[in-house]
């Protein structure tokens, strides 16, 4: 990390803060050498042993982290993590928690594995983008035909039944073919998954990722929670028992390799893939879940883990390859370990294989008689039946050079696009209050009912992301939540309430106390199901809380007023309730709930300073709001232009058409809200930034997060998401494997050559702590690897080849050596972690 942005995030503490406790000497020879470490650090002249890092000496955790990167750098002292800081907050009490600790080797930085994987070959890598483009081209081309065959074909019906039936026909015919052509394409290109490795980019990669882009792209995603979607997992050669229930959307991709026992329940945001990527290869392995197993809500499960029967898997916990929980145990944590608590807390419920089994034929009834009709000959219908349409739009009516073409574009686009905002808005405060009248809180109600449905329903309607995203980051988020069925209090506006990025399950059950700020990722569990039931009850946040990012926070948490929910923290459920405190980690525990540095914008928000701020940024925010709808906007009209186009020139050019324009739209969508982003920031690089919330440049930052980007997913896996990435400003070296990682800030990540990014990780090079905004440069280095659901906050500095294990959370400022093995949460060094999943280690 560069010393300049060091500088902006770190400065010095005054003496008569450090002194205000007076001084007390050193009495051991680690005292006074952990002592000269820290005040080099804090550029002082001594420390006091006593002194408290946070409370005396003004310290925070990004000056720790130096603090240890510097001892890993000492070879005649023992190593200190985050974790030992926050237990033994004082330079005594450090020396006394580290005495017995051996001193770090002096041979070689690299801890156990000296694992070197040929980087793949440039051509190789090109090679294989191109085919990835061919076959997506290919793709596109099948799909532009069945296309073209089927609308001819439903156009010829004679009147508005026979339109019906024929839509009825082709897209019920339509559905199954996509449904199936997965499942046909993985036993021809692959049979059954095995246990084995191989390297990216070449031929066995394209055909793994031939399959898996297949399975996402599958309209069967949408059947999560629904026995149809096990039914999809089996077909695709899952072992997977008697009324198991799955409401993760992250679907596997290895599924000979995936058992599950009967009666498993797995809850959802949960990883369960059955590979990962790791130095430049992909690793397939097995996921073994025994009977009534239990997996919480954003776990990771990596390759050649299993579980007993009865066992259970908390929240925000993670089983690292390897590791096996026995029959009836309980675990939580990242990595995974033994608990006493409780997870499944809901009793049994009726429901049977009739139950579940109707529940599936009446959603395929209601899609092939009533949403496939509709969605395929609807339009062709409307179009029909009346007649301005149909003279504007039919084929020929306009010219591509016409001015008609785009005034009918602008029309159409502008009325669909803002009468879904206006709609959309009506039918979120409205119908789902109608639908939550069928569900009482605290009440057990069998699966694959009436009531089950109504519960899916709201959670569906409510959690569409284009709204929260519309009012995120500003005042009008509470509003809009309020809207929804939240019980916000008394609001204490900040203008940053909650981020873009939160969801539930019902939100008529949302509690949030007055005074508390909720950065993105926010999840609220308030519904708890088991294999045969599901009940929902009351999530309270508590007041003047702030929470950090991806968090996932349960109904009966045990947290009360006044704390500090790190990022990625696993919320407590036992104990006593906490308060006044910060709490980090998973399992999580207790760190200070502020620091000096971080009060330092505090006059900002209260009086008439607040208010004189706050009214500015609503006023900026509105500007931002009503600016990202016209972006928005701008996309819808020019792929409605373009779609009109296609109209007038269909009689020549038929499914070819189509396909152009399926290729197109994707092309252009990224090009597109790359060129925004890139404007936005005048197309110059951020620097490194320490300011309030209330700072005119905040608010300019926070319009980079609006930009969207979920266009990004398309190209996972592919060199085109490296090509966006630099589009985008990132320093991304080269044949860099990314699999599904995201970057908040663009232009302060520096990615080196041949690293390898897994699904669902995150490189963010920023922190929001209550009313302080803070953000720096990481940098990954040439070959390091970043595990599935990872996350790597700023001012991080990784060193080549080094590996960043699943779910884990790398602190900010924290520097990884060379070739080091790291995990956890908070990440540590993990010298015992195996290089290889048991299954792979047996065959070398």
């Amino acid at each position: 990390m560069e010393e300049k942005s060091v500088d902006v995030l770190m400065p010095g503490p005054d003496e008569s803060a450090i002194d205000k406790r007076g001084y007390t000497g050193p009495r051991t020879g680690i005292e006074r050498d952990l002592a000269e470490v820290l005040a080099d650090v804090i550029c002082v002249e001594r420390v006091s042993v006593d002194s408290h890092f946070f409370d005396d000496l003004g310290a925070n955790s990004l000056v720790m982290a130096q603090f240890c990167a510097r001892l890993r750098k000492r070879t005649d002292l023992p190593s200190a993590s985050m974790k030992d800081i926050y237990r033994h907050p004082t330079i005594r009490s450090l020396a006394t928690g580290l005495a017995d600790a051996a001193p770090t080797p002096v041979e070689s930085p690299a801890p156990v594995s000296t694992e070197v994987v040929p980087p793949a070959g440039t051509v190789r890598y090109v090679l294989c983008g191109t085919l990835q483009f061919l076959l997506f081209l290919g793709y596109s081309f099948l799909a532009g035909l069945a296309t073209d065959r089927g609308y001819a074909w439903v156009s010829a019906g004679s009147d508005v039944i026979g339109i019906y039936l024929r839509s009825l026909v082709f897209g019920g015919v339509g559905f199954v073919g996509l449904c199936t052509f997965p499942i046909v394409a993985k036993w021809l290109l692959v049979g059954r998954w095995k246990s084995r490795e191989f390297p990216v980019w070449g031929l066995t990669y394209l055909r793994f990722w031939t399959i898996k882009v297949l399975i996402h792209a599958n309209p069967m995603i949408f059947f999560v929670g629904n026995p149809l979607y096990v039914l999809y997992l089996r077909a695709l050669g899952a072992r997977i028992g008697k009324g198991v229930t799955i409401l993760s959307r992250n679907v596997p991709v290895c599924t000979d390799l995936l058992t599950i026992g009967a009666g498993t329940v797995v809850r959802k945001d949960s990883f369960f893939l059955c590979y990962r990527a790791h130095a430049g290869r992909i690793q397939t392995g097995p996921v073994t879940l025994g009977r009534d197993v239990f997996i919480g809500e954003k776990t990771v499960l990596d390759i050649d883990t299993s579980m007993g029967d009865g066992a259970q898997l908390g929240h925000t916990s993670t089983l690292y390859s390897g590791q096996v929980v026995p029959d009836g145990q309980r675990w939580h944590g990242s990595p995974a370990q033994p608990t006493e608590h409780d997870y499944l807390r809901i009793g049994p419920a009726t429901c049977g294989t009739l139950r579940r089994a109707g529940f599936g034929l009446i959603t395929v009834l209601q899609l092939v008689f009533l949403y496939l009709p509709l969605a395929v000959g609807g339009a062709y219908m409307l179009v029909t039946l009346v007649p301005a349409l149909h003279n504007r739009l039919g084929p020929g009516a306009v010219g591509f050079t016409s001015p008609d073409l785009y005034i009918d574009a602008l029309i159409l686009s502008f009325v669909l696009f803002f009468g879904f905002v206006v709609v959309g808005l009506a039918v979120l405060f409205t119908v789902p209050r109608l639908l939550n009248l069928a569900v009482k809180p605290d009440k057990v109600y069998p699966l694959y009912g009436f009531h089950y449905s109504m519960h899916r329903a709201i959670g569906h309607m409510t959690n569409i992301k284009f709204f929260s995203w519309l009012f995120g980051d500003s005042s009008y988020i509470v509003h809009y939540l309020r809207g929804l069925g939240y019980d916000l209090s008394r609001v204490e506006q900040t203008g940053s309430n909650f981020g873009t990025e939160v969801q539930h399950e019902s939100p008529f059950l949302c509690s949030v106390g007055s005074g508390t700020m909720v950065a993105d990722g926010l999840s609220i569990i308030n519904a708890e199901f088991s294999s045969t039931s599901f009940r929902v009850s009351r999530a309270s946040i508590g007041p003047r809380n702030f929470l950090g990012n991806n968090i996932a926070y349960p109904s009966g948490a045990r947290t009360g007023e006044n704390c500090l929910l790190a990022t990625k923290v696993m919320i407590p459920l036992d104990g006593e309730v906490r308060e006044g405190v910060g709490l980090l980690g998973s399992p999580c525990f207790e760190i200070p709930r502020s620091v000096e540095r971080d009060s330092r914008f505090d006059h900002l928000r209260t009086g008439d300073e607040l208010r004189r701020s706050l009214a500015a940024k609503n006023r900026y925010n509105i500007r931002s709001m009503v600016f990202f709808l016209l972006v928005r906007w701008l996309h819808f009209f020019v792929l409605t232009m373009l779609a009109l186009a296609n109209v007038d020139l269909y009689d020549s050019y038929g499914h070819v058409l189509i396909a152009v324009f399926l290729v197109f739209s994707l092309g252009f969508t990224a090009v597109y809200f790359v060129l925004v982003e890139r404007a936005i920031a005048a197309f110059r690089a951020l620097r490194p930034r320490l300011c309030s919330i209330y700072d005119p440049y905040f608010w300019w930052h926070e319009r980079l997060w609006k930009v969207p980007d979920t266009y990004l997913n398309v190209f996972n896996g592919t060199p085109f998401k490296n090509v966006i990435w630099r589009m985008l400003g990132v320093q991304l070296g080269s044949r860099v494997f990314d699999d599904g990682c995201y970057l908040t800030e663009r232009t302060l990540t520096t990615i080196g050559s041949d690293c390898t990014l897994n699904a669902g990780s995150k490189i963010q090079c920023h922190s929001q702590e209550d009313g302080t905004f803070k953000s720096d440069r990481s940098t990954i280095g040439a070959g390091c690897t970043i595990g599935v659901g990872a996350h790597v906050h700023y001012g991080v500095t990784m060193g080549d080849g080094a590996v960043l294990a699943p779910d884990s959370f790398l602190m900010k400022g924290e520097e990884v050596p060379q070739h080091a093995r790291w995990g956890g949460n908070p990440a540590t060094e993990t010298r015992d972690a195996p290089d290889q999943p048991e299954a792979l280690a047996r065959k070398v």
